[in-house]
């Protein structure tokens, strides 16, 4: 087989390869890129590369390398799914840089952000004082997430309610309490609350722990849930 042909069926491989597993990894992937997506991606980058031009090497053998390596991200994608304390360990946690307006130095620190760059995310989202911020948190995957103050904020249809009301409620960090059917109990005793407090917000509710894929303490201080069974009898875009 001449050189041309070769090439151009191993990239046809690469290709493939890289497709079927991309599919495999899901859409999380591309939308957004964690410590482990990162380096997953450049490794396979690399190896299809090597798959589709260095002739040098076997075929089978670049294909045996890509499948292995492909068999291991998908392998840490599964563990994350399943276990929050490896989620953490393996692709981070958001950190917040700024609260009630003031920016927290060492947090910057420990994410290498300087203040340039945290000026030019904050311009970049059309705020150009710091102050306007109730909350930046720097997300997994390197993106700055805003919460503006109350006054800083455009006006929705349920704001105009709070024209009528004489106080107004004072805004809080959304607080995760329960993750995958497990209480974090950590989270609970940092923010004044308690197993015992959430076992009877449960049962005010009717639902036991396995029941809830998710529970946070909006920003508002009141309680959202999310069960495993949503109700719904025709989910959108079911794969």
């Amino acid at each position: 087989m001449s050189l041309f042909w070769e090439t151009i069926i191993r990239t046809i491989i690469a290709f493939s390869l890289i497709m079927v597993f991309t599919r495999l990894l899901g859409k999380h992937t591309i939308a957004r890129m964690t410590y482990h997506d990162f380096v997953a991606s450049i490794t396979l980058g690399a190896i299809t590369s090597n798959i589709a031009l260095n002739t040098h090497l076997k075929t089978w053998q670049s294909v045996a390398s890509f499948t292995t390596f492909a068999g291991i991200a998908y392998l840490v994608a599964l563990i994350s799914l399943k276990s929050r304390k490896s989620r953490k360990w393996l692709a981070g946690k958001p950190t917040v840089i700024i609260e009630n307006g003031k920016i927290l130095e060492n947090n910057l620190k420990k994410m290498h952000v300087s203040l340039d760059a945290l000026n030019q995310e904050l311009r970049e989202k059309d705020i150009f004082d710091p102050d306007e911020v109730e909350y930046a948190v720097l997300e997994l995957n390197g993106k700055l997430s805003i919460l503006r103050k109350p006054e800083c904020r455009y006006v929705m249809r349920k704001d105009l309610q709070s024209l009528f009301l004489t106080s107004q409620t004072k805004l809080q960090f959304p607080v995760e309490l329960i993750m995958d059917g497990k209480i974090i109990t950590e989270n609970l005793l940092q923010n004044g609350m308690s197993p015992e407090w959430m076992t009877k917000q449960l049962q005010k509710r009717g639902v036991n722990l396995e029941e809830v894929s998710y529970a946070v303490r909006k920003t508002n201080g009141d309680l959202f849930f999310d069960l495993y069974r949503d109700r719904i009898r025709h989910p959108i875009d079911q794969e």
